[in-house]
């Protein structure tokens, strides 16, 4: 009897000039949810790596549809293969799940970049950002896009609902990821 989970291996190979190659056998969309805490624990790896400046290899992507074409993405940024290397150290990127752990956590970081409405989910200190749990709950369940990414209306009702009661006063979450306004 076959697994649930199962989904086709990933080939890793390193190029010439010293990148490492993957081969996906499915596309971004197709990876599997994560847990939460694999997210939370992705995130600290990532930012001692980042404070210790292990920048990592370029990474190379190919990822392949069921119709036959294919995607690639490459993490050639210096912050981004920083984090795929101790991503990679910790879940195996050459897995779905490490895969799916790093791919979720940069799709994060891009949509904090880029999300004014997500500010108020960071505590930002002199040690670096903590995200509120929220973020890891809707970050770990919502599906990537075909460019690895999340789609930030997608993402943001998913946060909605993952907004935690007990962190939160009753309509707070509405309104925080409305307006922008911290509670």
């Amino acid at each position: 009897m076959e697994s649930s989970d199962h989904t086709p291996p990933i080939r890793v190979g390193t190029s010439p000039d010293g990148a490492l190659t993957y081969l996906v056998g499915v596309p971004p969309e197709a990876l599997p949810p994560v847990a939460s805490r694999d997210l939370e624990r992705a995130w600290y790896a990532a930012r001692r790596a980042a404070l210790a400046e292990q920048w990592g290899s370029v990474r190379v992507f190919r990822f392949l549809r069921p119709d036959g074409d294919n995607s690639d993405l490459v993490l050639a940024d210096r912050d981004a293969s920083c984090w795929a290397g101790a991503l990679d150290a910790i879940h195996g990127i050459g897995t779905c799940k490490g895969l799916s752990v790093t791919l979720r956590l940069l799709a994060l970081v891009d949509l904090l970049a880029h999300a004014p409405w997500a500010v108020p989910l960071l505590r930002l200190a002199r040690d670096g950002a903590e995200p509120d749990p929220a973020l890891w709950r809707a970050a770990a369940a919502e599906p990537l896009t075909r460019e690895a990414r999340f789609d930030p209306d997608g993402f943001r009702t998913r946060l909605s609902r993952a907004m935690s009661p007990q962190a939160i006063s009753p309509g707070a979450a509405s309104h925080r990821l409305t307006t922008g306004a911290s509670v």
